[in-house]
């Protein structure tokens, strides 16, 4: 009977290199849907940005008004494409963050990793954190581009229109400087 508990618990431990890359991918999990939130974070902000210059130049009556309207406009925008972007971040990343993994971890790398232990490989993991998620995230934005860009353009004219501005020339039909 202890042989088969020591049989039996020794190979509950043992644990394939893919088992542990999931296992490091759930561990992971809000870091992922993080990368998606920072993209939506990213586009609201610079819109705000835009915005917040071009509010600066309205009269100081309309002001407050429009920063109001265009607050809120960002803030259903992001709301909308926050969870499309953490939804395909968490969709993408063990196809982008899986190879990394099988080929800069050995299993027992993963596993120490996995226990957060204080070691060189924890080191070693955080250093390639932000080159992962950064992988994530131009993967994410190329992925969902269709979905988000149309959103995004349309609260660009949103935002102009509230602003009393011109909405920006679309991508497409932009042309490039004379010569």
């Amino acid at each position: 009977v202890a042989l088969l508990i020591a049989v039996g618990s020794g190979g509950a431990q043992a644990q394939t290199k893919k088992e542990l890359i999931a296992k490091l991918l759930q561990l992971q999990q809000t870091g992922v849907e993080n990368v998606g939130r920072a993209v939506a974070g990213q586009a609201a902000q610079q819109m705000l940005q835009a915005a917040g210059q071009a509010i600066s130049r309205m009269p100081a009556d309309k002001r407050e008004a429009a920063t109001k309207d265009v607050q809120a406009d960002v803030k259903k925008f992001y709301d909308e494409v926050e969870p499309i972007l953490r939804k395909r971040a968490t969709e993408l990343a063990p196809a982008v963050v899986t190879p990394v993994y099988e080929e800069r971890y050995s299993e027992d790398e993963l596993k120490t990793v996995i226990a957060w232990l204080e070691s060189p490989v924890s080191k070693k993991f955080q250093q390639i954190g932000a080159e992962i998620e950064n992988s994530l995230a131009q993967k994410v934005m190329a992925d969902t581009r269709g979905t988000v860009e149309p959103r995004l353009k349309a609260l660009q004219t949103s935002v102009a229109k509230r602003l009393g501005i011109a909405p920006p020339p679309s991508a497409g039909g932009a042309s490039g400087p004379r010569k």
